[in-house]
């Protein structure tokens, strides 16, 4: 998949922690567990995917203006 970004830095809402993620180009990332809280983040109403909601970067599909999952 070339043009889209596929790194994104994922904060967590409830404590704020921070890290940089390589994003699936194939399938969307319904949950990601934050490493700092242990708190599991699922995506915002509307969002297909925890990188369309808490990442510096939306996922490829998206960037791509593309469907997303499916």
């Amino acid at each position: 998949m070339t043009g889209a970004i596929l790194e994104s830095v994922l904060t967590c809402p409830h404590c704020e922690g921070s890290k940089q993620e390589t994003m699936p180009t194939d399938a969307c990332q319904f949950f990601y567990k934050c490493e700092t809280c242990t708190a599991v983040l699922r995506p915002k109403p509307g969002d297909c995917c925890v990188f369309c909601s808490y990442g510096t970067v939306k996922c490829p599909p998206i960037q791509l203006e593309r469907p997303c999952c499916g």
